[in-house]
């Protein structure tokens, strides 16, 4: 036997040298008749036309890679956080997402485990810059008489600087500043250009993308109408402008008059991106314009145009949906601020609910549209902190906390957050808060033009922290066997036959159905998945908003229940009392194939996936452990994390 194996590998290799001889002699003999070609004055085929790229990699314009970012973050810029002791701008914001270690605002050093590939400052309009302005002790802000009150508090510190901070709430609670327009113009002016110096000293293209931006901070009543608005643009752009505020108009249509006539005098591009409309008092996908007028189609366009995404999970809680709105879908009650507005003025009703969630208005959406020819509610899915720290933190075990007072301390968990002396059941406390969303964007490459370009085309998702790597694709002849391709292939036919998160089945052939390919990837350095679901919403017949929740894949051999069809819940390794758990449960990877079965081609309909985490221990948990403390029963010592893609929508044809 031994003999044998070895005559065999003699046998190969003497097979192997004839088959590289051979070769060596078919190479000579083809440049040389190539050469005789060139030498008769006659071209070969080899030139008659160019060589096809053998790399399939060459010339691929399709993105290929997910880009990590925070779409909301404040600094000492923004007028609350630097009344409450934030001491970071926004050079500071940026340097920090690029992975620097800094020291926070009470002397902590923090760092992020994995820096993002893109950040946008998002300091409120409304007073920028107010803590700098009175540090410096400004005299066009100390020649007002709230500038000379705000002084001393801001000079005293502690309470005075807190009751400070509630005048300038109240102040946008009713859309009025007490500083004439033309004083703020000229304060503004400053913090505005440094704010743009440190997006440009920070943006470094291929690396690392520094967004410029602001947020218009709605407040009227307490109901959270706010917007972040995103440049695509530099600083040659942006500086013709200053930030429009809350206090040069409190309708949303005038800020998109505003951002219209940014990209008319500038040739530049900008989109808003609402936030926190679990807190929005029913007002931020109601069905009347502020001035409480039916929509029109005019009005559908231009929400629809500027308003390409929605934040919808932040530290303030999660707004996909609701148990009171999604009564059968089991994991609707995740994070949910229900309470009441913000900051705790006004109770919540069951009435607000449908116009304070994002599952709810891509409902209400086709509702418009089917009245109106025009989706308003067009939402691609994003996330992020709304952190005012200038430390944009998401992990768990590394909570910096939304505030200076909430940074990391023993007793933190039970700081009050907002509070209502009239009623304490409102009151909200930090225990109560995430640690804050991430978005997740599919580019081809890292600048600010890629990024924003796919924000805008909604190519987007949202996570509540975590960093899984999720993609889908909607066609109509998709087939499960199209998930067994390799990557490049998978996401080239998916492209090529297809659509991605965020774009519009259309024109169907008789007889064919939706068809869905989605592959997720756990967090390389978190939790492995439960699941993956596909959350569908669409008119039925009668013009009625329907929806349902189906799981597409899961870990392990579980069988769904022969009832609901729900798929048991996954486990739980989750060991409270030291912090850890371990990834024995869940699959590292999840791949998943669903046709609409139930598909009517005349009705409107949406998809997006959501994918479930196994449990893990909370920030809360972390705490606990870490300065030993405990909490009570109420606190929160397990999380189950989460991505939503942007939906994919089908329009009939008209």
């Amino acid at each position: 036997m031994p003999r044998f194996l070895g005559s065999r590998k003699r046998t190969l290799a003497t097979v192997a040298g004839l088959v590289f001889l051979g070769s060596v002699v078919m190479i000579w003999l083809a440049s040389r008749q190539t050469a005789t070609a060139q030498d008769s004055g006659r071209p070969s085929a080899e030139h008659m036309q160019p060589p096809k790229n053998y790399s399939p990699y060459v010339e691929q314009s399709n993105p290929n890679r997910v880009y990590w970012g925070d779409q909301h973050l404040h600094t000492s810029f923004s007028s609350d956080a630097g009344m409450l002791g934030d001491r970071l701008g926004p050079d500071e914001a940026f340097r920090f997402a690029r992975g620097e270690q800094l020291r926070s605002s009470t002397g902590q050093l923090a760092q992020l485990e994995r820096p993002y590939d893109w950040l946008v400052v998002s300091d409120h309009a409304e007073y920028l810059g107010l803590a700098q302005e009175l540090h410096a002790r400004n005299p066009i802000l100390l020649d007002t008489a709230s500038g000379r009150k705000w002084g001393m508090a801001f000079k005293e510190g502690g309470q005075a600087a807190v009751e400070a901070f509630h005048g300038l709430v109240e102040q946008m609670t009713t859309g009025k500043a007490s500083i004439p327009p033309d004083t703020m113009a000229k304060l503004v002016r400053t913090p505005w250009d440094r704010g743009i110096e440190a997006a440009e000293h920070n943006n470094k293209p291929g690396v690392f993308t520094a967004f410029i931006g602001f947020e218009w901070t709605q407040h009227v009543q307490g109901n959270n109408q706010h917007r972040v608005v995103v440049f695509r643009d530099n600083a040659d752009r942006a500086r013709q402008v200053l930030p429009f505020s809350a206090f040069d108009s409190v309708d949303p249509e005038d800020l998109w008059k505003y951002m219209a006539a940014y990209e008319e005098k500038t040739g530049g591009r900008v989109l808003a991106i609402p936030h926190n409309s679990n807190l929005s008092g029913g007002m931020m996908f109601r069905s009347t314009t502020w001035t409480g007028k039916p929509f029109d189609k005019k009005y559908a366009e231009t929400r629809a145009r500027f308003e390409r995404l929605v934040e919808t999970s932040q530290t303030k809680g999660d707004s996909e949906t609701t148990p009171r709105l999604s009564p059968t879908d089991e994991f609707a009650n995740f994070e949910r601020w229900n309470k009441a507005n913000l900051p705790s003025l006004i109770a919540t009703t069951p009435e607000m609910l449908p116009f304070n969630y994002v599952r709810s208005a891509l409902k209400l959406g086709l509702q418009h549209q089917a009245n109106l020819g025009v989706n308003p509610f067009k939402f691609g899915l994003v996330g992020g902190t709304d952190i005012h720290t200038s430390l944009s933190t998401t992990r768990a075990e590394n909570n910096f906390g939304v505030a200076v007072a909430a940074e990391p301390k023993p007793e933190r968990w039970k700081t009050p957050f907002m509070t209502n002396a009239m009623d304490p059941k409102l009151n909200t406390y930090i225990w109560e808060m995430a640690p804050g969303g991430l978005g997740g964007v599919w580019a081809r490459e890292n600048t600010r033009e890629a990024i924003w370009d796919a924000m805008e085309r909604r190519e987007t998702y949202c996570t509540t922290g975590t960093r899984p790597v999720v993609r889908v694709f909607g066609g109509w002849d998709f087939t499960a066997k199209d998930l067994g391709s390799p990557e490049p292939v998978w996401a080239e036919q998916g492209y090529a036959r297809g659509v991605p998160m965020g774009g519009d089945l259309t024109n169907p052939s008789k007889g064919k159905v939706p068809t869905f390919m989605i592959k997720a990837l756990c967090d390389p350095e978190g939790a492995y998945l439960d699941r993956v679901q596909l959350i569908k919403g669409w008119l039925d017949a009668k013009g009625e908003a329907q929806e349902k929740v189906v799981d597409v894949a899961w870990s392990g051999h579980r069988k769904p229940d022969p009832k609901t069809g729900n798929v048991p819940l996954v486990g739980d390794t989750v060991d409270v009392k030291n912090a850890t758990w371990t990834n024995t449960i869940g699959a590292p990877l999840l791949t998943g194939f669903w046709q609409d079965p139930d598909f009517d081609p005349a009705l409107l309909a949406f998809y997006y996936v959501r994918v479930i985490e196994i449990p893990t221990p909370t920030w809360q948990a972390y705490d606990a452990k870490r300065f030993g403390v405990e909490m009570p029963d109420y606190v929160p010592m397990k999380v189950t994390n989460r991505a939503y893609t942007s939906p994919i929508w089908y329009s009939p044809e008209k």
